[in-house]
């Protein structure tokens, strides 16, 4: 277990630097896990971190031990409270911290079962919203075309909890080579449709497409839409915030499958 006192140790600079920058995190294909719950979700599914990094005071506490516990000794490294302090994002946090490289797949050849595709969806918080709502749905593709947040910075990491690692995620999805490989109708969310959400059989497979938060679906989904539905909202909202629209869609969709079933 290496220790870190200094602000200029070359380690430190890097985390630093990742901590205080998405375009650091993007370009060098790395992501901060911060907290126990994430650490123990990478954990289970991906194997060991790159480096955990780990307050001294922190190391007392029996739940961050037991997380220590599963990684090799010789990827811990300690740090000041102090130093740590500038790579948190969070408040109040454990003092526990693993770098990953974010895990890549290649653009599937076909995708057959239900999907979501973030259209330009920019905020953090609501990506990381959409991602735990999908994972806790059971889809097992996500999409993110070009102008949507980075999937694996900290904020979306944080609102994600954990569904990062219970899907596949793929960044910077030109939107027609993925129309093309869809073998599933296009469902999108517009509060001037016709057609109710409650109305539409969304028994089978589907490709749910999330747009911009202000503009909207892009017109190349448009041209592709199968359904084009609408939330109904009997308190008189003109509409929606995305996430949860979509979460409204993607448990609609299980409540459907599951009495069909």
């Amino acid at each position: 277990m290496k220790a870190i006192t200094s602000r200029d140790n070359p380690l430190y600079k890097r985390l630093k630097a990742l901590a205080g920058s998405t375009h650091q995190q993007r370009k060098s294909g790395h992501a901060l896990l911060e907290g126990l719950h994430l650490a123990s979700a990478y954990l289970d599914v991906a194997g060991q971190p790159e480096t955990c990094i780990v307050t001294d005071g922190a190391l007392r506490h029996a739940e961050t031990q037991a997380i220590v516990g599963r990684i090799d000794e010789h990827r811990i490294v300690t740090l000041p409270d102090m130093l740590f302090g500038q790579l948190s994002n969070v408040v109040n946090g454990v003092g526990v911290l693993l770098l990953v490289p974010k895990l890549d797949a290649p653009l599937p050849e076909r995708v057959t079962t239900s999907c979501v595709v973030l259209d330009g969806v920019q905020d953090a918080g609501n990506v990381g919203s959409i991602l735990r709502s999908a994972g806790a749905a059971g889809i097992a593709h996500v999409f993110c075309a070009p102008g949507t947040a980075y999937a694996w910075s900290s904020k979306v990491l944080r609102s994600g909890m954990g569904a990062h690692f219970l899907l596949q995620i793929y960044e910077d999805v030109d939107a027609n080579a993925l129309i093309e490989r869809l073998a599933m109708p296009v469902a999108i969310t517009d509060s001037h449709a016709a057609e109710a959400l409650y109305d539409c059989d969304l028994t089978g497979p589907l490709a749910w497409v999330f747009g911009n938060e202000g503009a909207g679906v892009s017109q190349v989904w448009r041209d592709t839409v199968t359904h084009r539905l609408t939330i109904p909202q009997p308190g008189g909202m003109e509409s929606l915030n995305v996430a949860a629209a979509a979460a409204i869609c993607l448990f609609e969709q299980c409540r459907q499958q599951r009495v069909r079933g």
